[in-house]
């Protein structure tokens, strides 16, 4: 018996998943990445901003991070157009590391999940542009999905 893919037609053709028939359900998504940037960098620190010579990276990091969520369906081939009704990011540093935390929110048929992930690897790449003047040494160590809720099923990442 063959195979068949979900976004490949009979034919072997490329197609989206038609949405149609599905209700529309409340979905959140939350997602993290993780920067490290190390002392050099960090001494850069004025309060809870991070300033180099191109601005405010957190902030720029999460401006960057949100355009990137509206975009996601021009970015991945088969990601339905979405309307989001939110998307939040938020920016922390704890040892020696930015860790982004995004949330993306909308009532619709399919998913946000995508939706977070390419707001935090944005906002993640945005903070490696902005500080790469002051030093190459940045990892940008993981980005995972940490939660999905509505639709078929329900995922939460177990943290311990």
């Amino acid at each position: 018996m063959k195979k068949q893919f979900t976004h490949i037609d009979a034919s072997g053709n490329p197609q989206m998943v038609d949405v149609s028939v599905k209700k529309p359900t409340r979905r959140i998504a939350k997602a993290q990445a993780t920067v490290f940037l190390g002392k050099e960098i960090l001494s850069k620190m004025k309060g809870d901003e991070l300033i180099t010579k191109k601005g405010p990276v957190f902030q720029t990091a999460i401006i960057a991070g949100v355009m990137a969520a509206k975009k996601t369906h021009e970015l991945i081939p088969f990601c339905h157009p979405l309307s989001l009704e939110d998307c939040q990011i938020h920016i922390s540093v704890k040892k020696q590391r930015a860790i982004i935390h995004t949330e993306t929110i909308i009532t619709s048929k399919t998913g946000v999940e995508m939706e977070a992930l390419t707001a935090a690897s944005v906002a993640a790449l945005t903070i490696y542009d902005m500080c790469k003047a002051l030093s190459h040494d940045i990892i940008i160590e993981e980005i995972k999905l940490m939660e999905k809720r509505g639709g078929k099923k329900d995922f939460l990442r177990n943290t311990k």
